[in-house]
């Protein structure tokens, strides 16, 4: 009789424990929105992983339209062959859209942009090794008549059209300017159109090979050589030269005339002089107002002036590169102003306001009268 109370109790609780196991994993199937009797169902919301975080870009919306509908992500760079209509698409209600700039400075009729309902689009036809470069497009956040890019919904490609018979990306410029500063890394612009292709920088005079150790001077076949602490022993003409597995002979690129600037940047160092301090009625003198400054940076001139609005004056403006000792080349712009038939009234303070995309700078002199 104890042998069959004791069997009974051991089968009543192999059943318990198997009821309480079937319960505790029917918990943790349930999903944490599933319906429940009485409650509503509440939608779980991930925080969106910042760029860091996911390994990349946040978002990946630009896309490359194949043949027959399909599509292809696009990631960091794209090789494709020279001729077929390139057709790109970006995700979004309002894309804003970045290529090559001289497509617009030429305003190429082969490049077309709409925007869709769901989506821009980008249709590059008739594609040539020129048109390697950097291909961009995000989406464009508004609130009322203020709009803003989202740099989280941002997505870049360098794309290359390879042609074996271009292995420099042709330019307009077939000897260009390249400016070199002691506070800033400068480029060589010797771009690729494929990057397989193996590119040296060599100098025309003496002639010698320039060798990239990979650390202060650098190649990447996007942007070209890159010189980290330019100094005035890199000033210069220099060249490209390529080489691929498709092409026996190396290819040359256009010359690159490097200058090293003397001025820093910042707004204009003006200065000021007329030709006399003291006149008297009937003369003739000038004032002339000089900037030295960046090669490549414009200087504007204002000139405030006793008899201004009533007496006419003569102004010229005129800039040209200067070198300064070894290897130091500077902008020297200059606007010169000419008083004919001195009144009264031309007697007093002349200012000259120099404006350049660093600030600007006022600097001002007296014309006296000896009578």
């Amino acid at each position: 009789m104890k042998l069959w109370v004791q069997l009974t109790l051991i089968l009543v609780l192999l059943e318990l424990q198997n009821g309480f196991s079937q319960h505790v994993k029917r918990q943790k199937e349930t999903p944490e929105n599933r319906l429940r009797p009485g409650r509503k169902k509440v939608k779980v919301r991930y925080p969106k992983l910042k760029e860091k975080e996911s390994g990349g870009k946040a978002q990946f919306i630009l896309t490359q339209v194949l043949e027959k509908g399909r599509f292809q992500r696009l990631g960091d760079t794209l090789t494709l062959n020279p001729g077929k209509t390139l057709e790109l698409r970006c995700k979004g209600t309002k894309i804003g859209w970045a290529y090559p700039s001289y497509l617009d400075t030429f305003n190429d009729s082969r490049l077309s942009i709409k925007q869709h309902e769901k989506f821009g689009q980008l249709i590059l036809t008739s594609p040539s090794a020129a048109d390697t470069g950097e291909y961009s497009c995000w989406v464009i956040l508004c609130d009322g008549e203020e709009c803003e890019k989202d740099p989280d919904r941002t997505s870049i490609t360098y794309i290359y059209f390879t042609d074996k018979d271009e292995l420099f990306v042709p330019s307009a410029i077939h000897f260009e300017i390249v400016y070199l500063r002691p506070d800033k890394p400068a480029t060589v612009p010797c771009r690729v159109t494929t990057p397989k292709a193996t590119v040296s920088l060599h100098r025309e005079v003496p002639p010698e090979e320039i060798p990239a150790d990979g650390s202060l001077i650098s190649y990447h076949p996007t942007k070209g050589f890159i010189l980290q602490e330019p100094s005035p022993e890199h000033g210069g003409t220099f060249y490209c030269k390529a080489n691929s597995t498709t092409k026996t002979t190396p290819q040359i690129s256009n010359k690159y005339q490097l200058l090293y600037v003397e001025v820093p940047s910042g707004p204009p160092f003006a200065t000021i002089q007329a030709s006399s301090s003291e006149v008297s009625g009937g003369e003739v003198f000038n004032i002339t107002c000089t900037v030295l400054g960046e090669p490549e940076v414009e200087v504007n001139f204002n000139w405030r002036f006793p008899g201004q609005d009533q007496r006419p004056v003569s102004i010229q403006s005129s800039w040209r590169l200067i070198h300064r000792g070894v290897g130091y080349t500077t902008r020297i712009s200059q606007s010169v102003m000419t008083v004919e038939d001195v009144e009264t009234i031309d007697i007093g303070n002349y200012i000259c306001t120099a404006k350049n995309s660093h600030g600007e700078t006022s600097v001002a002199t007296l014309v006296n009268s000896y009578d």
